[in-house]
């Protein structure tokens, strides 16, 4: 049995990243995903049952939804099932997101930008200058998957931004995607040469280790294995991780026989497909046999007159010339005559 609970897992990804403990871990996994374009200092989780439009969204909208030190906001979701219209649905987060920064107060610790009071609200229209009542943070979308998107590349990260179709200039630095394909994630451990290839490389596998590789003894990944050992889950954790590997487990079942039976589907209908190809093909075959037959029956019958003409005239004594003339054969086909 694995020593480490599944990242993958909605209850196991929230113990890893979820909790106040697992703040610093997923700064630095946010940093390394983000480097050379934002550093993040500080964040704050936002409790995202407060962000659902209605009773039914409660509980299912974001796996964590932060804030970071310099207000930008930043989703987080890990994925391990593929589901219809999932790049639409990270679509509408991010876009919730960017337009809800219009409605609510930023904490007090965030630099607050000039259309809010000290408070951190959001100033009466009539105090701000049109324009600047959208003045917005950037929001990070970042979507870890244990599946292949069929709407993505097929490699490991995807990148997305609001850019020029011809010349790719991004156009609003505010809109930013990132999806992980953790499938497409193919190094092995001692070709992850930067934290941030160990760090994918740890979350794609831990759940299928009882401890923690040699090659793996930074501080960061000892405050992982601590947060993500089963031994050390609390009990009302530990209940609600063995149902989510329990779901997790059914499900798989369950994929596998829909697998099955699909390739089975596809299996029958290749064979009847090809059974219904090769009769058709038998009958275009005989089809285009009896087409070409008559045509080159008719061809040879015309150059079987043609050879009985040219051996009339020859025999009648007329000119060679003559005979090449009437009848289109060649000299040398006259000669043989």
């Amino acid at each position: 049995m694995s020593k480490y609970v599944n990242p993958f897992t909605d209850i196991g990804f929230k113990i890893i990243f979820g909790q106040p403990a697992s703040k610093e871990l997923l700064i630095i996994l946010l940093n390394e995903l983000l480097a050379g374009e934002h550093h993040i200092e500080d964040l704050v989780f936002l409790d995202k049952e407060d962000r659902a439009d209605n009773v039914h969204d409660k509980g299912i909208i974001y796996d964590l939804y932060c804030r970071t030190d310099s207000g930008e906001f930043i989703i987080v979701e890990m994925q391990n099932r593929w589901h219809s219209h999932f790049l639409d649905r990270t679509l509408y987060y991010v876009c919730r997101a960017v337009s809800r920064q219009i409605e609510n107060p930023l904490p007090k610790h965030i630099p607050i930008p000039e259309n809010r009071d000290e408070n951190g609200m959001l100033v009466k229209e009539e105090f701000v200058p049109y324009g600047k009542r959208y003045q917005l943070s950037t929001v990070y979308g970042v979507f870890l998957m244990n599946f292949k998107e069929a709407g993505l590349e097929e490699k490991f990260r995807t990148d997305t931004v609001v850019s020029d179709k011809d010349s790719g200039a991004v156009v609003n630095p505010h809109f930013r995607q990132i999806y992980l394909q953790f499938p497409y994630f193919t190094k092995e451990l001692a070709d992850c040469n930067t934290l941030y290839d160990k760090l994918i490389y740890a979350l794609k596998n831990m759940s299928n280790w009882s401890r923690m590789p040699d090659a793996l003894k930074d501080q960061v990944f000892e405050h992982l294995a601590k947060l993500a050992a089963v031994a050390n889950l609390s009990e009302e954790n530990r209940i609600a991780y063995d149902k989510a590997v329990d779901r997790y487990s059914v499900s798989q079942i369950v994929e596998e026989d829909e697998r099955r039976a699909a390739e089975e589907r596809c299996r029958i209908a290749l064979e009847e497909g090809t059974r219904k190809g090769i009769e058709k093909g038998i009958k275009e075959g005989i089809k285009e046999g009896r087409k070409v037959g008559i045509k080159e029956g008719r061809k040879e019958g015309r150059k079987e007159e043609q050879y009985n003409i040219a051996r009339q005239m020859k025999n009648d004594g007329v000119p060679v010339n003559s005979i090449i003339k009437y009848t289109g054969l060649a000299i040398e086909e006259i000669e043989q005559l």
